[in-house]
């Protein structure tokens, strides 16, 4: 019986017989006996629970919550005498029962199809799954019940559809990081480079789209290199299905992260393609897969010479100003300004780059609001810096302003990648100092960037920082700024790339007043000794004219001596670096000069 009609039977009142009357004739009333009905105790209904948006919580009235207790095991279902808050129906209960029995049904339904012998129903199943998996849930229920490794087995099959479906339906799944483990446990890699290599056509677009996907993993990446499928990628990519070749293009722009892939590429004969590509400028996506595959493989500065002579440059120039600011257009937009700064390291593309007035667009590009391409906008101007005609069109273009300007950002990968470009900006300009000066404010931002928690943003900053103390007036300036005891904090950081820029902003610095004195009053001279204990020959050099410049007051070469740097310089001495060579032996000269003035002081 339910609780609710089982309480209204309990209370319901017996029939009310004729009223009595007294004497007086007054009614009399009647008194029920004890165990009547009407004398029991009413059972306590909890009060109703506060919906999230009713009246009773808009108007911040509290109710408390009444929780009846709830029989071990029966959570969830009908309870005996009338349930509690959590009471559920039984007709309920058993419509969510029956519900999770269809649901869990339908879950094995669909996997157990792919081991039918039917070959129609295999190439159904899979293809279903390809289309339900673009779904986070789908992927995870494949997953759950055997799925991917049942899929994994059609790639086995003979039959080039049955090949075909499984591996659309792989590709769908292979969104997932999980099933990406589950595939290469299953031994997917084998299978797919066999169907890459002697597969049908049709089975090509999905077998590339799933070596896509998965590549962004370390373990891919090694294993479609050791499987050779880089040179199967290459092949393809010579193909004229324009969707083969961007997934291939796609494939090795996440697998050319690798060096050796990087190579692999180059010998294989895959640059060749990639810039022709580029004059498919009507297929966009076709477009970003090429440059990127382009940005990537120019890492290597052997690949960069072949794009050189490929005449690369031109054409990544010319698509500067060409693509408009929409999603494909600013995927292009990244992977060219990316191409482009890496090939800006060799001084024959950065002449091209000039000729092909490709400075102008990237100067503009500064001023976009996408992260990703800012960076690699700030990296392309201070490669391109690093020339003087072209620091001279920078600055014409009030370059150098929007690279300041940049320091503001709040994404610290902003920030470090503008810090960079300005070292080269500051080397290459002709009034360095002068053009510091003129941004109001821009020391004393550049200071207060010593604060951040990113080192990289750190390591960025100390260079730009040796650099700007070049200049006298900028370096009091900065100095008057509390620069001196913000990189004395940082000398306790153990990042090599932060010590070295660190230690060479210290040398700069010690150059101007009392400096030398203020670094060992706030304990900077200690650390710096300790650098010397690595086998970073650029940081064993910055730390040793760090040295010098401090040995040059009295109580920091007291201090060096207690930490032992003699031993240490006396090693560096006879090292194949001039300027280490020389900045060692000036330190221990000053430590020398003043022990013999100590001996002397005595004797007199």
């Amino acid at each position: 019986m339910a609780p609710a009609l089982r309480r209204n039977l309990l209370h319901r009142r017996r029939p009310v017989r004729r009223r009595q009357t007294d004497h007086h004739g007054a009614h009399r009333r009647r008194v029920p006996q004890p165990g009547h009905p009407s004398r029991r105790r009413r059972a306590v209904r909890p009060r109703r629970r506060v919906l999230q948006g009713s009246a009773d919580a808009a108007e911040g009235e509290e109710r408390p919550i009444r929780r009846e207790s709830v029989q071990p095991g029966l959570q969830g279902q009908a309870q005996p005498d009338g349930g509690g808050a959590d009471h559920v129906p039984r007709w309920r209960a058993r419509e969510r029962q029956g519900g999770r029995e269809r649901e869990e049904g339908q879950r094995k339904e669909r996997p157990r199809g792919l081991s039918d012998r039917d070959r129609d129903l295999k190439c159904l199943s899979a293809e279903t799954i390809a289309n339900v998996a673009k779904f986070k849930r789908a992927r995870k229920v494949v997953a759950q019940n055997g799925g991917i490794e049942k899929l994994v087995q059609l790639l086995s099959s003979d039959d080039s559809e049955v090949a075909r479906c499984g591996a659309s339906a792989l590709w769908s799944c292979s969104k997932s990081k999980r099933n990406k483990n589950i595939m290469r446990s299953a031994g997917v890699i084998p299978l797919l480079a066999k169907l890459l290599a002697q597969g049908a056509p049709k089975t090509l677009v999905p077998v590339v789209g799933t070596l896509q996907e998965c590549a962004s993993q370390p373990s891919y990446r090694k294993a479609i290199r050791t499987e050779n499928m880089i040179q199967e990628l290459v092949k393809h990519m010579k193909s004229s299905d324009e969707e083969l070749q961007m997934h291939c293009a796609s494939a090795i722009f996440k697998c050319a992260q690798d060096k050796d892939t990087r190579d692999l590429v180059r010998i294989h004969g895959g640059l060749d393609p990639m810039v022709a590509l580029l004059n498919r400028r009507e297929n966009k996506d076709l477009l970003a897969a090429a440059t990127g595959a382009i940005w990537k493989c120019s890492i290597s500065p052997e690949n960069v010479k072949r794009f050189q002579e490929l005449k690369a440059i031109q054409s990544l120039v010319a698509l500067l100003s060409d693509q408009p600011e929409q999603k494909i257009g600013m995927e292009v937009l990244i992977n060219v300004v990316g191409a482009v700064a890496e090939c800006a390291q060799d001084a024959a593309n950065r002449e091209a780059i000039r000729k092909a007035n490709g400075i102008p667009p990237l100067v503009s590009l500064l001023t976009s609001t996408n992260q990703t391409l800012l960076v690699n906008v700030c990296k392309a101007v201070g490669k391109c810096a690093q020339d003087s005609d072209n620091m001279g069109i920078i600055d014409r273009l009030d370059g150098v302003r929007l690279l300041w300007s940049l320091l503001k950002n709040p994404n610290p990968e902003v920030q470090a990648a503008a810090a960079w470009a300005i070292c080269p900006c500051i080397e290459s300009a002709r009034e360095a100092g002068e053009l510091v000066r003129s941004f109001v404010g821009g020391l004393e931002l550049i200071v207060s960037l010593l604060k951040s928690e990113n080192r990289e943003v750190l390591a960025s900053v100390c260079s730009a920082i040796a650099n700007i103390a070049k200049d006298e007036e900028n370096l009091a300036v900065i100095t008057d700024h509390g620069v001196v005891a913000s990189l004395a904090d940082l000398t306790k950081e153990s990042d090599e790339l932060l010590r070295t820029h660190l230690a060479e902003a210290v040398s700069r610095c010690c150059m101007w007043g009392h400096n030398r004195e203020a670094f060992g009053r706030y304990g900077a001279v200690a650390p710096l000794v300790r650098y010397l204990n690595t086998k970073d020959t650029a940081l064993q050099r910055t730390t040793a004219r760090a040295l010098h410049q401090l040995s040059k007051h009295p109580q920091n070469c007291i201090v060096m001596h207690e930490e032992g740097v003699v031993k240490p310089l006396l090693q560096l001495v006879g090292s194949g670096d001039e300027d280490l060579q020389e900045a060692s032996a000036n330190c221990l000269s000053n430590i020398r000069r003043l022990a013999l003035a100590n001996q002397k002081a005595r004797k007199e």
